[in-house]
Order: C-alpha cells, then structure tokens, then sequence
C-alpha cells in the first residue's frame, strides 16, 4: 500500500471498517481538529452522520456543516457508516436498512478522510477522489467550496429540525443565482427581486459555467457577475456560509473570544422582503428591536393554522360561500408587508 495508508489516524476510515452510532469515539477528526465527522444526535433516538466545527458554541451546540442523512435519520442502536470492499460508502440503519451511500465502485482499497478544509473524502489508495462532501452541501458553503449548476443550498426546517426546508439558494436555467420559496403550496423566486430585470440586478447570464464561491479572506463571487466581501473581510476568523431557516441567506464569522457566530453579510436586512416567511393570508411587519426582526399576523377574519410555525400561514375563521350547497373552498393569498 502507499504512504497514503500505511498508519491509521484519527481523520481516516479504511475498507472492511465501520463507525458505530453506539461508540462515541467512533469520530473522524481533520489534522488541525479544526472539524470532526460522526454520527450527531439530531433528535430523540434519531442521528445523523455529519460533518461540524470540532469546537462547541457558547450555549455548548456544536455547528454543523453538512449531513449524508438529514431527510432520514438513522437509529440511535445498531447503525454505522461502513467503507465495503467493493469501495462503496455506506449508512445502514438498525435493520441494516440501507440510508446513505456513495454510490461509489473500486477494486482498490479506499480511505474516507476529514480534511482541514471540513471536506470528507473518500479516496483511492492511489489519490483519486471517489467522492466529496463537498460536491454534495445541505445548508452550508465553507470557505473554497463551491456552488455548481448541479447543486444547491436547502435550509433546514428549524433550528432543532435539521430536515430539508422550504429555502433554496440554486443556479437558475438563466445562469443567474437565485434564492427561491418552495412552500406546501407555492413557490416564488425573490432574490434578486423578480420585478428587476437581470441588467436591473447586476447580473449576466452569459456564462454558463455557473460557479460561486467564498475564499479563504471573505469573498464571495459567482460566475452571474454577484460578488460580496464580509465586513470583516481579510484573514482569521472561520467563516461560513449559510441557508438559514428564514430565508436570509448570510455569511457567518466566528468570534473566538465569545464562541458565537456573527453576521458578515446578509442578503436580506429587512426579513419582511423575504416570501412565505409568514406564510399565506398573513401580514409581516417590521420590528427592528425583536431578534427576527418582524412580527407575523393573520389578516382579518383569518386564523393561524398551525399555532407552532407561521410557515403554513392562516386559514379562515368563516365559511366562504359557494355556488352550490354543501361546498365549501378558500383562496390563499400571499403574505403582505407592513412598514
């Protein structure tokens, strides 16, 4: 075997071993323990197999950057992430169900690898890459990970919830990067804004290369003529940028001193701009001094249908009335802004 094998380290798994969802120091950790890989609990008796900064938070959660499973969490007993002989990656639930792979195929020995980038790949024992996390993001870009024509940033559904949401940041069949709301029952692009052409928003779809990505000093650029610098922009800190669960889609910088992420960027400073935020037959006001910094309400003669996510909006408090006894129907209308 080459060097690449000779010893076992702490950021590899090799063919014929497994990690198991029952040994906590079953945990792949990059050279710098800048990032760590395992299986993360997500829910009661529910795990994902993810990817998250090695160092917690101030409130003790750690941040995680990318999940093979985050639509299908896997059992708090028996599962494992197992390297197969024929060099396919594998995530079997309790009942060996099969929940994740590669999809990849090798007569060679492989190796899965965290890398100091907060890549997992999965390498042949010459150096060839089979796979990459990296080619696969959920809500989260790190620092030279890049945006393609083939994928896109999904938020989550809550900040417990980690399962696919409604917001998707994604090159359009324009070539332009576009941010768009695929609600339960709708689905609108609003960033850039739709009533601007793509002269109006600064953007060229003459490139159809349709690539974006952060460096390493805060910059972020994309093929569609988009470009932005952190308001911190230079070298230090860790960044991240993400798909949040409200629709804004920002770039994080780490504050070492206080462990807390902060704000660099954000594409949205007024949320309210942002569609399906409250849902249908709702109205969304601006209220700087909250942490959201809006306030949802139904309008008149309209309920909230769900007491516990403004996502699935309000619902009338009456009957509408119909041509014909005994029907009944409803028309959802979109939420409206307030200054």
């Amino acid at each position: 075997l080459s060097s690449l094998f000779s010893s076992s380290t702490p950021s590899s798994l090799s063919t014929g071993s497994s990690l198991s969802v029952e040994n906590p120091d079953d945990i792949l950790i990059s050279p710098n323990s800048g990032f760590s890989a395992g299986f993360h609990r997500i829910g009661n008796n529910a795990y994902g197999f993810a990817v998250w900064f090695s160092e917690p938070m101030s409130d003790g959660n750690h941040t995680i950057v990318w999940m093979a499973n985050r639509d299908q969490p896997v059992n708090g007993r028996l599962s494992k992430l197992s390297a197969l002989n024929n060099g396919n990656l594998v995530l079997t639930d309790a009942g060996q169900f099969r929940v994740w792979a590669t999809g990849t195929n090798s007569n060679a020995t492989v190796q899965l690898q965290l890398h100091d980038t907060g890549n997992l790949v999965l390498l042949t024992s010459e150096g060839g890459i089979l796979w990459q996390s990296f080619d696969s993001p959920t809500d989260t870009l790190l620092p030279h990970q890049p945006l393609t024509r083939n994928t896109k940033l999904v938020s989550s559904r809550s900040q417990t919830n980690y399962s696919s949401g409604f917001y998707k940041l994604y090159f359009d069949d324009d070539n332009v990067l576009r941010l768009v709301f695929d609600g339960l029952e709708i689905s609108s692009v609003y960033w850039p804004d739709p009533l601007l052409s793509n002269w109006q928003a600064k953007r060229s779809p003459f490139i159809t290369n349709r690539t974006a990505e952060l460096d390493s000093l805060g910059h972020f650029k994309s093929t569609d003529n988009f470009q932005f610098s952190a308001a911190d922009f230079g070298t230090g800190p860790h960044r991240r940028f993400t798909m949040d669960i409200d629709g804004n889609v920002r770039l994080y910088s780490l504050d070492e001193r206080i462990r807390t992420w902060v704000v660099s960027w954000q594409a949205f400073s007024q949320p309210c701009g942002i569609h399906g935020i409250c849902g249908s037959n709702s109205l969304c006001t601006y209220v700087p001094h909250e942490k959201s910094g809006r306030k949802c309400s139904c309008i008149p003669g309209y309920k909230m249908r769900n007491h516990t996510d403004w996502f699935y909006g309000c619902e009338p408090e009456f009957d509408l009335p119909c041509s014909k006894p005994g029907e009944r129907s409803s028309v959802a209308l979109d939420s409206y802004q307030s200054a």
